[in-house]
């Protein structure tokens, strides 16, 4: 296993590189400049812009240096348009922001996904079956930026119960709404994963032995069925972990969190380069790190795949 794990790690660091040199590229490659406006500057002011931050270099000393400044010191730079705030400490700020939301929303899908598609299989064909899974199909196919405003024009502008938007910290009643919002179309995969992996668990040989031994119903679903019926369950939250834990654009700009996706869209308008690539970067790294878990949760939970 340790071995496996080293060598999945090795190969991240080859990943993350390629996908900051991709997104390097595809930036260079886009119209325009992070200092183009509606007005086009003199030419004595655009170029002592574009020789403050070498632009007017080769592009292969641009890219060279910022990977080497990246490789060497972890470093992303400053942001071309918050002046004098490094990128670092722009991701360290906003990061509680999204991994509070992010992992609320996760534990929030987690709890309620898993019990509504464990039931649902243990009592399949009946009421709670189809009606669990009709909100399912309605949590995946209703998107967030259709459910946001929703949620807010029902409980916030209607019944006055929750604040409608901004960060209060944590905790706070202001995460309700976008927890709920953020959650929901995980809760709906994970309530159906959950549903098809413990149906075909509670068919196979091992747990009619089980059962034949005489165990509880109660035993033979916690401790037999549940373990290897939440394997696709597994599979799904590790990438979707990361994915939470890295803010989610639309969710952040609806009730205006100070959030990586908040700042990834205004980065993105204002072609802020070093902004772009660390939190490109960032989300990379996160989700190469949640795939590795799920790796080793696999083995754990399966000794097939350990072996």
């Amino acid at each position: 296993m340790l071995r496996f794990i080293l060598r999945r790690l090795l190969v991240t660091i080859p990943t993350i590189l390629v996908v900051i040199t991709i997104t390097w590229g595809l930036i260079k490659l886009a119209p325009g400049n992070f200092y183009s406006g509606e007005k086009r500057l003199p030419p004595a002011i655009e170029k002592a812009i574009r020789d403050k931050y070498g632009l007017d270099r080769p592009w292969y000393e641009q890219y060279g240096k910022m990977l080497w400044s990246i490789v060497r010191h972890g470093d992303f730079g400053t942001s071309l348009k918050y002046e004098g705030q490094s990128v670092n400490g722009i991701i360290r700020r906003s990061l509680p922001v999204s991994a509070a939301v992010g992992i609320l929303a996760y534990l929030l899908a987690l709890i309620v996904g898993i019990t509504a598609g464990s039931i649902a299989a243990l009592k399949q064909n009946s009421r709670w079956d189809y009606g669990s899974m009709t909100l399912a199909m309605l949590g995946i196919s209703l998107p967030n930026f259709v459910l946001g405003p929703i949620l807010v024009l029902i409980f916030s502008l209607s019944l006055y119960w929750l604040p409608p938007s901004r960060w209060g910290g944590f905790p706070s009643r202001n995460l309700i709404l976008p927890v709920i919002t953020l959650s929901a179309i995980y809760m709906a995969y994970i309530a159906r994963l959950a549903r098809a992996g413990m149906l075909e668990v509670l068919r196979s040989d091992y747990i009619r032995t089980a059962r034949a031994k005489g165990l509880s119903e109660k035993d033979v679903v916690i401790k037999h069925a549940l373990r290897g019926g939440l394997m696709p369950v597994i599979s799904y939250t590790g990438p979707a972990l990361a994915f939470l834990l890295t803010g989610t654009v639309v969710v952040e700009r609806i009730f205006a969190l100070p959030g990586l996706g908040n700042y990834f869209i205004q980065a993105s308008l204002n072609r802020d380069e070093p902004l772009l690539i660390g939190i490109v970067a960032f989300i990379a790294i996160t989700l190469l790190l949640m795939n590795l878990l799920v790796d080793i949760a696999y083995a754990y939970l399966d000794p097939r795949v350990r072996y």
